[in-house]
C-alpha cells in the first residue's frame, strides 16, 4: 500500500502517521524497487516537504508534520514512485560540487561525466587561456566545471535545443560563470569555420531498443536516444568536429560501456589519433579520447 493511503485511509490514528520516524519509515517502503536508494530518497523528500535540512530529521524523528507538509511528502512520493527522477522533482542536482538547476528539457548530469570534465582538466593548464567547445551541453554541466576550474579560457557550448540552453544560461548566471558563451544548433554548424583545443561531449548514445529506456522515459529522449546501435550522434561529432579541431587538439567524448570498439574504430576512421579510454569508478570503460 501506498504511503498516500496509509495516511488517509489506514486504521492507526491519523498522528501516529504523521510523525517523521513513521513517514520515513513509509516513505522508504514505498520507494523499494523504484530507487537504488530508498531510504535517502524519502528523506530528501520529507526535508524538502519540510524545508528543513536533511539532519533535522534525524534530530526530531517524533515530531508531528503539518497537513500541508503531508500532502507535498505524498505527491512527491508518487512521483518519485513513477519513477520521475528525484533531481527533477527537487529542480536541482549537485555536480562539480555545484548546485546546478535541471528539469525535465535537460538530462540529470551524472557522475561519470565528472570523470569527463576531470580528463579535460588534465589537458588544460591552469595558466592557459584555451578555447573550449563543449557539444549538447544539455543543463550546462560540463562547460560550467570547466569555466569554474579554468577561468582563464573561454567555452562555448552548444545545444540544439533552446528550453535547455535556458537552463544552462541560467545555472552560469547563478555561479557567475562569464567565460562561457552559449549557441543554438546542431552539433558544429553553430561553430563553422571556428577552431579549439579541446571538445568534450556528452552525446546521445542509448540504442533506440534499450531496454532500459522505461527506466529514463521521464528525461528528454533527443537527449539519450542515437539510432540502431547507439552511435549516430558521436558518428557525426567525430566526422564533423576534425573541422573545428587545432591541429593537436584533444577530443573527450562519454560513451556507454560497451560502445568502446566501435568508438574506436569510427575515431580511427575519421581520421583521429592516439585514442584511449578511461574506466569509470566501476571499472566501466565510459570516456574515450583523441588526438586532432
Amino acid at each position: 500500500m501506498k504511503f498516500a493511503a496509509i495516511v488517509r485511509e489506514g486504521p492507526t490514528p491519523l498522528n501516529e502517521f504523521l510523525k517523521i520516524a513513521t513517514a520515513l519509515a513509509d516513505g522508504t517502503k514505498q520507494l523499494r524497487g523504484v530507487s537504488d536508494s530508498p531510504r535517502l530518497d524519502a528523506e530528501l523528500l520529507l526535508a524538502r516537504a519540510l524545508d528543513v535540512p536533511r539532519t533535522y530529521l534525524f534530530a526530531h524523528p517524533e515530531d508531528a508534520l503539518d497537513p500541508v507538509a503531508v500532502e507535498r511528502f505524498c505527491s512527491s512520493l508518487e512521483q518519485r514512485s513513477d519513477g520521475l527522477p528525484l533531481a527533477y522533482i527537487s529542480g536541482e542536482k549537485e555536480f562539480w560540487s555545484m548546485t546546478l538547476i535541471v528539469n525535465q528539457d535537460t538530462l540529470v548530469p551524472r557522475p561519470e561525466t565528472e570523470l569527463l570534465v576531470d580528463k579535460a582538466l588534465q589537458h588544460i593548464p591552469k595558466d592557459r587561456k584555451l578555447a573550449i567547445l563543449d557539444l549538447g551541453t544539455g543543463c550546462g554541466a560540463i562547460a560550467l566545471a570547466i569555466a569554474k576550474e579554468r577561468p582563464h579560457c573561454i567555452i562555448t557550448a552548444t545545444d540544439v535545443s533552446d528550453a535547455a540552453l535556458a537552463v544552462a544560461r541560467e545555472n552560469a548566471n547563478r555561479h557567475a560563470l562569464p567565460n562561457i558563451e552559449f549557441l543554438c544548433g546542431d552539433w558544429i554548424a553553430p561553430v563553422t569555420g571556428r577552431t579549439f583545443d579541446i571538445i568534450a561531449s556528452n552525446p546521445p548514445y542509448v540504442p533506440e531498443a534499450d531496454p532500459d529506456l522505461e527506466r529514463l522515459k521521464h528525461e528528454p529522449q533527443m537527449a539519450l536516444l542515437s539510432g540502431e546501435d547507439g552511435l549516430d550522434a558521436i558518428r557525426r561529432i567525430s566526422g564533423e568536429a576534425k573541422s573545428v579541431i587545432r591541429q593537436g587538439g584533444t577530443l573527450l567524448i562519454e560513451h556507454g560501456d560497451s560502445q568502446t570498439v566501435e568508438i574506436t574504430g569510427i575515431l580511427s576512421a575519421d581520421g583521429w589519433s592516439e585514442v584511449s579510454h578511461m574506466n569509470d569508478l566501476a571499472g566501466k570503460l565510459r570516456v574515450t579520447i583523441a588526438t586532432g
